[in-house]
């Protein structure tokens, strides 16, 4: 059942539009994310469905009888509240109807004969079963000791730091239960226990959801649908993460198909118009050759496919490649580090080495540490005990304050603060334009003050700074933090090929699996453990990005073709079957080019592959190209053997 409905929403916000046409439908039950570029208008989309902005065109339809309620990015609580107060004061209506259901149990048993005080108690049962309530008190102690709020429960909310105040907020909201649950960025400010706690509750309590997220993990884990905000238009996709990287690279490669197969019918145009039919045939078969070949080099090698295949390099690589600063150089040597802070003991005992060419994920619960130890390797804090010694290196530091930035300067002056448009990205000459390009910015913002900027793209300004930086080593304090996806795949690639060591703190799963080769892992209590496990298979979670390297395979199986071989036989006039397919075959030859021309406009068209199914409507168009090939192969055939004949 439908709970929220768009029909053909435009946006502009001054003069972008930044939707338009946009149809979507939120089903009862259904965990959707919005996935897109920062600006691309999610944020957007999910205010309108909330109906906190409102469409400049279009239509929203909300069944009256649900309650959508959303996570503020900056909550809001009333004064003089501690935690579990603040918690408690938005389960009124909870438990109000389970004080009425007690009352209402209390009269039925005086008087049961009684229908509407039956339907009263019905009607509240429904209802306390669908918000899960019958055991609150349990259930906001569990989330205060998983959402690690347990010891602030009887501090003022207002005094908490603003992750601490979010989770509140967050917990609150899931013991609530609405009809609608909008959440934008839910995993900032948590730890990957507690993202784990949050993903076992939506999916157990079944949550009707719609979430903006970057954190791929937890949307693989808890979606059911991706929709993903493009060209001022929105495409949806059945399944979780690793779906949607398969769904999105097959939709990719029909595409890219269909550009071929145009390129493919204008040139048999053109020839048409030139030479007519007969003139295209000849029995050279080696210039034949060459046309085959060069198709099976366009199929071989669209823009997109290429796109997939570097991708699939970036998975593969092995870290190992040769540079400039010897693979065994010593960069931090440390022996049985010691810090505590306000009688809490963050590292006891620490003894490890840390070489140039290692990749290294620090990861752990919130406060568990992760931070203090980046400080200590960068000399801001000093260790109770224990040695950290360091070798002579350059080290590139980026934090969550961004302190390597000013406000006050334009991105031209900030990339070429001595003037000139170079700048060195490990040791190689770009022009400033393209090598923010490649960080996502267009020209324009090249004069814009980085005080201007949103959080995203400050975050996008000082990695792409950091990279510009002759270091040995970088230190990364939650790097992928207010970035989208598409920033993040472009960090990846640039960590991926960085040439020295990498140390970082994140609680992003899957970002963490493609970068680290060694993980530090922090217990709490000061206990440190050390593993080169996949952090995906440490947490024993079973799920990974192989179906990329299924996709690769699939390519190279729909590249393959056969040497298609013309035989011609000795005769001295056509046989009756050749004749008939000589005089039948052009009607069919048109009929099925049309059939194609049809398919591939679906292909362009959102709503038609949508109600069709994209991988339907792609089978389609294979198996109408397979037949048009072998009608048009047969046709050829005939006509060579008619010149044959007559020469």
């Amino acid at each position: 059942m439908a709970l929220v409905s768009l029909f053909n929403i435009d946006k502009n916000y001054d003069v972008k539009q930044l939707l338009k046409g946009v149809d979507f439908q939120l089903n009862e039950g259904e965990r959707v994310a919005i996935v897109g570029q920062n600006g691309c208008g999610k944020s957007t989309l999910i205010k309108i469905i909330s109906g906190e902005v409102e469409a400049d065109s279009g239509k929203r339809v909300v069944d009256k009888r649900i309650i959508i309620d959303t996570l503020d990015q900056n909550p809001i609580f009333k004064d003089n509240l501690n935690v579990r107060d603040s918690i408690e004061n938005e389960l009124t209506e909870l438990k109000t109807a389970k004080e009425r259901y007690e009352q209402l149990s209390l009269e039925i048993a005086q008087d049961y004969e009684n229908k509407k005080l039956i339907d009263e108690h019905a009607k509240a049962i429904a209802y306390l079963d669908h918000h899960n309530a019958w055991n609150l008190d349990d259930k906001i102690e569990r989330v205060l000791q998983e959402f690690k709020l347990k010891e602030y429960e009887y501090r003022d909310v207002n005094s908490l730091s603003g992750g601490e105040q979010r989770r509140v907020a967050l917990a609150s909201l899931i013991l609530k239960k609405p009809d609608v649950l909008l959440l934008d960025e839910p995993t900032n400010h948590l730890d990957v226990y507690m993202v784990e706690f949050l993903e076992e509750i939506l999916i157990k309590e079944k949550f009707t959801l719609l979430i903006i997220s970057h954190d791929r993990h937890f949307i693989n884990s808890i979606v059911t649908r991706i929709v993903e905000v493009e060209n001022r238009n929105i495409v949806s996709y059945d399944g979780g993460y690793d779906n949607y990287l398969v769904l999105k690279e097959q939709r990719m490669l029909s595409m890219q198909k269909t550009h071929n197969t145009l390129l493919k019918f204008l040139k048999k145009e053109e020839e048409w118009l030139r030479r007519g039919v007969k003139a295209r045939l000849t029995r050279n078969q080696g210039r034949k050759q060459r046309v085959f070949d060069l198709r099976d080099q366009a199929k071989d090698n669209p823009t997109l496919i290429r796109k997939m295949m570097i991708e699939l390099e970036r998975e593969k690589k092995s870290f190992n490649s040769q540079g400039s600063i010897s693979k065994k150089k010593l960069l931090f040597d440390i022996e049985n580090l010691h810090y505590s802070i306000a009688g809490k003991n963050l590292i006891e005992g620490l003894t490890t080495r840390i070489l140039q060419r290692d990749k290294i994920a620090i990861v752990g619960h919130n406060g568990s540490g992760k931070s203090t130890l980046l400080k200590l390797l960068l000399g801001r804090l000093q260790p109770n005990s224990g040695t950290i010694d360091q070798g002579e290196f350059a080290i590139g530091y980026f934090d969550q304050h961004r302190e390597m930035l000013d406000n006050n300067k334009n991105l031209i002056d900030t990339f070429c603060p001595k003037g000139g448009d170079i700048v060195d990205v490990q040791g190689k000459n770009m022009h400033i334009f393209a090598y923010l390009k490649s960080f996502l910015f267009p020209q324009e913002y090249m004069n814009k003050k980085v005080g201007l900027l949103s959080g995203g793209e400050k975050n996008r300004v000082a990695i792409a700074l950091l990279l510009t930086q002759k270091v040995d080593c970088l230190i990364l304090d939650e790097p992928t933090n207010d970035l989208d996806i598409q920033t993040i795949n472009i960090l990846e690639e640039k960590l991926i090929n960085f040439p020295g060591a990498i140390l970082f703190v994140s609680h992003d799963r899957y970002f963490i699996d493609k970068i680290a080769t060694k993980l530090m892992i922090f217990k709490g209590d000061g206990v440190v453990e050390e593993s080169f496990q996949n952090y995906s298979e440490y947490l024993a979670i079973e799920k990974n990005i192989n179906d990329l390297y299924a996709i690769e395979k699939e390519i190279k199986k729909e590249t393959k073709r056969n040497t298609i071989e013309i035989k011609v036989k000795k005769q001295t006039k056509l046989s009756y079957k050749d004749q008939r397919d000589l005089e039948r075959l052009p009607k069919v030859i048109e009929e099925l080019e049309a059939k194609i021309e049809t398919i591939n406009n679906c292909l362009y068209d959102p709503n038609c592959y949508e109600e069709q199914g994209l991988v339907n409507v792609a089978d389609k168009l294979k198996a109408t190209e397979a037949e048009y090939e072998t009608i048009t192969e047969r046709y050829l055939e005939v006509l060579e053997l008619e010149e044959e004949l007559q020469s």
